[in-house]
């Protein structure tokens, strides 16, 4: 009987690996990566589904860009790092706009990293940083780490448009002579345009007008429904996937592993105890109220309320746009305006809750109680919003 419980176990541990190992290969929640099926905040998949459900003639390219089928009218090439693009590939991409084919490249961040064959194609150099800038958007907490980008010249799928937001880490330049710059900041050019045959190319300084995070700020959108308009569109993920095998060695070793834990716990099953099982001892452990009591000292020491007090306003226009699809850049006054119309709340509640945290935060030093009465405000707010506020009042 012993015996066929240490095999029932050492059946579970072999099929736990197994499962492991199966999983294993599997995209995590927050992937880096710019694919359309990564849903993450780096991800396209906004995207792609936005211009599906639009009813445009979107696809994914998963085979290699030798060969491009034939009626593509956009193809979009979105900051691969994972697989090089060959130089066949780059004959065959410039062949396809030379043809009257628009190539829409998104730049990796990194430059003379992942894409060299590109880079040396097309002329892609650094540029100047493009600094700071919260133009067109409500808050400067909408996008903190980006930038909003003047349209320099509103040609092609920028007609039309005024305002782009993508990254300020970087810009870049192309060196072509016919090369024209389209957006940027001051001296820095985060969105190029080269004519090419009867085609055109154009060069982004990274993926971030397709981003999901960055997909509804401004004029990004605008600038893919320009593309989509013009034909079918074609979105590269053969180079999104990494096409690597572990080599023969390391798989013998992880089996020599395994091998050795499975013996392990064999030996430490059949193994003698040295004398009589102890009694279990038992732990009382501190309350949650403790914890919580702990954190608002630990809190109250570190005079962190002026830090914590824009979180309040953001997490609740976060909640309001997971709920109630309020956009985080709208102003104030029409985020409250929905607010009322969606889910009842007086829009002078919303408004009051915000002019008194913009005048606690000009306070210098901010005591605890204003952080304790603003915190209550809005978690009031935050309630209300999800329909739990008949457990607190005001």
């Amino acid at each position: 009987m012993r015996n066929a419980r240490v095999a029932v176990v050492l059946g579970l541990m072999i099929a736990v690996a197994l499962a492991v190992g199966l999983a294993s290969h599997e995209a995590p929640p927050d992937s880096p990566v710019p694919s359309i099926s990564n849903p993450g905040p780096l991800g396209l998949k906004a995207l792609f589904v936005y211009l599906q459900e639009r009813g445009r003639d979107v696809s994914a390219q998963t085979s290699s860009l030798e060969s491009i089928p034939s009626g593509t009218r956009t193809l979009i090439i979105a900051a691969p790092q994972a697989q090089p693009i060959t130089k066949e590939e780059v004959s065959s991409l410039e062949r396809f706009v030379r043809g009257g084919g628009t190539l829409v490249y998104l730049s990796p961040h990194a430059l003379g990293i992942h894409q060299p064959g590109m880079e040396e194609w097309l002329h892609i150099v650094s540029g100047a940083l493009p600094g700071t800038n919260h133009q067109g958007l409500a808050s400067e907490w909408v996008d903190p780490a980006g930038v909003t980008v003047d349209v320099w010249l509103p040609a092609g799928p920028l007609r039309d448009l005024s305002l782009l937001r993508v990254a300020r880490d970087r810009s870049l330049r192309m060196e072509h002579e016919d090369a024209v710059p389209l957006a940027g900041l001051g001296g820095a050019g985060v969105v190029w345009r080269w004519g090419l045959g009867q085609g055109e190319v154009y060069v982004t300084a990274g993926p971030d007008l397709a981003e999901n995070r960055r997909l509804e700020l401004l004029d990004n959108l605008r600038f893919w429904d320009a593309l989509a308009a013009r034909g079918p569109l074609r979105f590269d993920e053969f180079h999104h996937a990494v096409v690597t095998r572990p080599p023969l060695s390391q798989g013998l070793w992880v089996f020599i592993a395994q091998s050795l834990a499975v013996g392990l716990v064999y030996v430490i099953s059949r193994g003698t105890r040295f004398g009589a099982p102890r009694p279990v001892r038992v732990e009382r452990h501190r309350s949650s109220r403790e914890y919580v009591r702990s954190l608002g000292w630990l809190m109250r020491r570190a005079k962190v309320e002026a830090e914590l007090l824009p979180e309040l306003d953001t997490g609740l226009r976060r909640l309001m746009h997971e709920r109630l699809g309020i956009a985080p850049s709208l102003p104030d006054a029409e985020a409250a305006r929905l607010l009322e119309e969606t889910c009842g709340v007086p829009a002078r509640d919303y408004l009051d809750a915000k002019e008194d945290l913009v005048r606690t935060r000009e306070k210098t030093p901010i005591r605890p109680a204003d952080y304790t009465r603003l915190a209550r405000r809005y978690a009031l707010l935050e309630r209300r919003v999800t329909g739990r506020a008949g457990g607190l009042q005001e």
